[in-house]
């Protein structure tokens, strides 16, 4: 179920407002000052924060950049009392997706709502990459083999990004040291060939018989999600 978190603390406003996203089949948490908004954003995983700006305790904005510190990715909506320009202005360049002045229209929230987790979905879909029974984030790196979970290095990430917007082209180690590992050509080509090593430990079955991370002889490499053609290792 949809997780949001809703941070107000004026009781009718923020009652109101959970009762209706739950009839719209959200799960809805509340607080109604900053410490406890903060404090239940970093202890759950929700998918969208609804932040009023006018807070007890701790300010919307504060709220709001401490979230921005270690999420660049989740929607957030402030509600404000303040229809001011320059507040605008600030939270949008403080990563806020949405702003909606008080008083508000309740339709246009919860349609401003599904909005925001639409687009969120249509994001995490192209950061997740799955094959056979592998996938990955592509944004942390984190990901589910059959051997267990891994946690990739920025450069295994950005070498295997590589592997994946060029599935089904033999890609040479030269290319691979310049275009996706961002290093002079004249760095060994032995390096890539460990980084496979450690794709096939990671991802393949049977490292030694590999079907992802193949080799074209006298080429570089190969990498297909699906199948395995006679002849290529």
């Amino acid at each position: 179920m949809t997780k949001v978190l809703l941070i107000e603390d004026e009781t009718h406003i923020a009652e109101g407002l959970r009762l209706n996203l739950e009839m719209e089949g959200y799960e809805c948490y509340l607080a109604k000052n900053g410490v406890d908004g903060l404090d239940l954003y970093n202890s759950m995983r929700c998918d969208i924060v609804i932040l009023d700006l006018m807070l007890p305790k701790l300010s919307g904005e504060h709220v709001l950049k401490s979230i921005r510190d270690v999420d660049e990715d989740i929607p957030i909506l402030v509600l404000s009392a303040k229809d001011i320009q320059g507040s605008k202005n600030n939270c949008f360049k403080n990563g806020v997706d949405d702003y909606l002045t008080k008083p508000f229209d309740l339709e246009e929230l919860l349609l401003r709502v599904k909005s925001l987790l639409k687009r969120s979905a249509k994001l995490s879909i192209t950061e997740d990459f799955s094959f056979g029974p592998n996938k990955v984030c592509l944004k942390t790196g984190a990901g589910k083999t059959e051997k267990g979970p891994i946690r990739l290095t920025d450069q295994e990430t950005k070498l295997l990004k590589f592997f994946f917007e060029n599935q089904g082209v033999p890609v040479s180690r030269q290319r691979i040291i310049k275009d996706a590992m961002g290093y002079n050509s004249d760095m060994s080509t032995r390096t890539v060939d460990n980084f496979i090593v450690r794709f096939r430990k990671y991802f393949e079955k049977d490292p030694k018989n590999p079907i992802y991370f193949r080799s074209l002889r006298s080429v570089g490499y190969f990498f297909d999600k699906e199948s395995n053609d006679g002849g290529i290792t």
